[in-house]
């Protein structure tokens, strides 16, 4: 819906002087003056944008103003709710809005059964996650999920309840206070673009409530569902063709884009919306500081379209984040969008997603592991790196899901080769079929037709470690770790918060039991989601051993970035080293600059020193990683996989 800025202007203004009162009049005498005055503030501050966006997308239902009244109500009720040191802490972000983008950012991800048990265990396993320097802990999936199929945890039957096994909301609360006394921020996933079928609301709709069937997209024959299909691409064709499943007790089509036991929600609804961010300000009232919004791209659904990045996807997250600085500013946004690279960077913005993964970066560090070849990581990075001021990149090697090419094939093309067959050979690679291959991994979703795969396994595996350890090659098993803790440099370095697989920081490697379960039977992904090792773990101080090196490399890392300014709010210039093995880049804070290299050749590296200089190198440098000055008057040598950090001597 286009709309004249002035007329937009007019009645936002108009509709504030409406509705304020009512709110007003509602809540006011809830909590202090002084305190209902602050948020009034805040809530005038940011009302424009929220009206502009859910009249973009609501404007046309006769109860809009009935729709919107409600919303600010939602939006109030949970800020009267929130705890007070909750409170405070909104308080000190908005001070600091830009906290996420501190050099003491370090994450850490974990499935909380696998890495300690349950919610309880979990905090006794804070002294771990203090020693490694983690400031950010990302938990998988916590809420309560059907039995057996349940996409790891990704089909939510209550936003309200954690799953039992695990524990109570009460307890997520307390870890959640506990973590942030220890300065580690709780990040959790919002999963809204679906619910299970059996989230009460999924009930409703079965046992035929027409209010509820209304929360889903719901269709009595195949003739919308086949128009939709004609345009739509297939999630898990594996499963089941198009993006449908029929439910007999209703006798209707529900619209289920990833599992059929995940209905998409019909955001055109606006009860929908505000039902979700009901359940969105209660998470965040349980203490979530950075809140991962699953599957961003298919929030809305247009006939002829691949219903994929509409720009009413943005403009629901965008009244999310309007309503997010209106009842909870201390928590942000992290968007999960696994598309074209120009297409992630659509949902990053300071009034969307201030955090976003970073897949580009992912899966073109490891393109340049197997090719030994920078050009395509150089030339992405160069072109799509930097984001809009306050944003940040969420940085990492691996998650719970599978490796997916989700590179540009104008990247690959640059650099001389052919992108279907450039993806085969990575598919073939990392799947240990290449005959060079240092690799151990598994394909998920395999088109036995094109070749093309997905990839899944341990950082340690694919990296070359299981392989090294099972042939006792000591060589095989030096490369690997240096190969790990490069990727893993990169991460810390290279500008963003770096996220890590727990596990990865003492080389696990792959769980093939998982074959054994009938629940995970079938989905590779579970070969990267072993319970953690807690015996390799205690390896971690023997830097005889692989885990310990690993471990002792990533700490000395980490502490490099924590010590360094450079590495906090810092711009990011990726250069051209003049070689095709080395990647570099500048990362610059005021008046401090420092240069990254990294050798992705298991073969030491010359570097031509005035190439060097002609980008503003000094002859002699401090290699901050290795502790060391560097002379080089003709040529800079690099060990095999190498990182350096490169400062001017003091």
């Amino acid at each position: 819906m286009t709309m004249d800025r002035a007329w937009m202007a007019q009645e936002t203004t108009a509709s504030l002087r409406r509705l304020l009162p009512r709110i007003e009049q509602r809540f006011r005498g809830q909590v202090e003056p002084v305190e209902w005055d602050a948020y009034v503030e805040r809530l005038k501050r940011h009302f424009p944008r929220l009206f502009e966006r859910l009249f973009q997308l609501y404007g046309r239902e006769y109860d809009f103003f009935y729709h919107l009244e409600a919303v600010l109500a939602t939006a109030t009720e949970a800020w009267i709710a929130r705890p007070d040191e909750l409170k405070a802490l909104d308080a000190l972000r908005e001070v600091d809005p830009n906290w996420y983008q501190s050099n003491r950012m370090v994450g850490a991800m974990c499935y909380v059964d696998l890495f300690a048990g349950d919610l309880d265990g979990l905090a006794q396993k804070i002294p771990y996650l203090s020693e490694l320097g983690v400031t950010y802990l990302h938990l998988m999936p916590i809420f309560r999920s059907p039995e057996g199929d349940n996409d790891g945890g990704y089909a939510v039957s209550s936003y309200r309840e954690v799953d039992p096994a695990l524990g109570t909301m009460e307890q997520l609360a307390d870890l959640a206070t506990t973590l942030r006394r220890h300065g580690v921020s709780l990040v959790l996933d919002f999963v809204f673009n679906h619910t299970s079928d059996e989230h009460e609301w999924a009930k409703k709709a079965l046992a035929g409530d027409p209010e509820f069937q209304e929360y889903y997209r719901m269709f009595p024959d195949r003739v919308q569902p086949d128009a939709y299909d004609r345009s739509l691409p297939e999630v898990f064709p594996d499963e089941r063709p198009g993006a449908f499943t029929y439910r007999n007790q209703i006798k209707k089509w529900v619209w289920t884009t990833f599992h059929n036991y995940q209905w998409d929600l019909n955001y055109e609804n606006p009860a929908v919306f505000n039902s979700m961010l009901g359940e969105m300000l209660f998470l965040a009232n349980q203490g979530v500081e950075i809140l991962r919004l699953d599957a961003v791209a298919f929030l809305w659904k247009r006939l002829g379209t691949d219903c994929q990045n509409l720009p009413e996807a943005h403009w629901i997250i965008q009244a999310f984040n309007a309503l997010a600085s209106i009842a909870a500013p201390a928590m942000v946004f992290k968007s999960e969008a696994i598309v074209h690279p120009d297409e992630v960077r659509k949902y990053i913005g300071m009034e969307e997603c201030q955090l976003s993964y970073n897949p580009q970066l992912m899966a073109l560090l490891w393109d340049a592991l197997a090719t030994r070849d920078v050009r395509p990581l150089r030339s992405a990075m160069q072109r799509s790196f930097n984001l809009p001021g306050g944003c940040a990149w969420v940085n990492y090697i691996r998650c719970h899901d599978d490796i997916g090419w989700a590179f540009s094939d104008e990247d690959i093309v640059a650099a001389g080769y052919n992108p279907p067959d450039h993806r085969r050979f990575l598919a073939s690679f990392y799947t240990g079929r290449h005959k060079e291959s240092f690799s151990r991994g598994a394909p998920f979703q395999e088109n036995p037709k094109t070749g093309d795969a997905r990839i899944s396994g341990s950082c340690a595996a694919l990296a070359g470690l299981e392989k090294a350890v099972a042939e006792d090659d000591a060589e095989g098993i030096d490369l690997a770790v240096r190969r790990v803790l490069l990727l893993h440099g990169v991460l810390i370095t290279i500008g963003g918060i770096p996220l890590f697989y727990l596990g990865d920081e003492i080389g696990m490697l792959n769980d093939y039991g998982y074959d054994q379960d009938a629940e995970k039977v079938g989905d590779s992904r579970w070969l990267h989601r072993a319970r953690f090792d807690w015996d390799r773990a205690e390896q971690r101080g023997d830097g005889t051993k692989p885990a310990g090196r690993i471990y002792q490399g990533l700490l000395r890392l980490i502490q490099l970035r924590y010590q360094n300014p450079t590495f906090s709010r810092a711009e990011t210039e990726i250069a051209d080293t003049g070689s095709p093995h080395v990647f570099g880049y500048f990362r610059t804070h005021q008046d401090s600059s420092l240069f990254v290299l990294a050798n992705f050749s298991e073969k030491p590296q010359t570097l031509d020193a005035r190439r060097l200089r002609l980008i503003g190198l000094r002859k002699t440098m401090v290699d901050l990683v290795a502790g060391r000055a560097i002379t080089a008057t003709q040529e800079l040598a690099m060990e095999p996989y190498q990182l350096m950090v490169l400062a001017r001597p003091v």
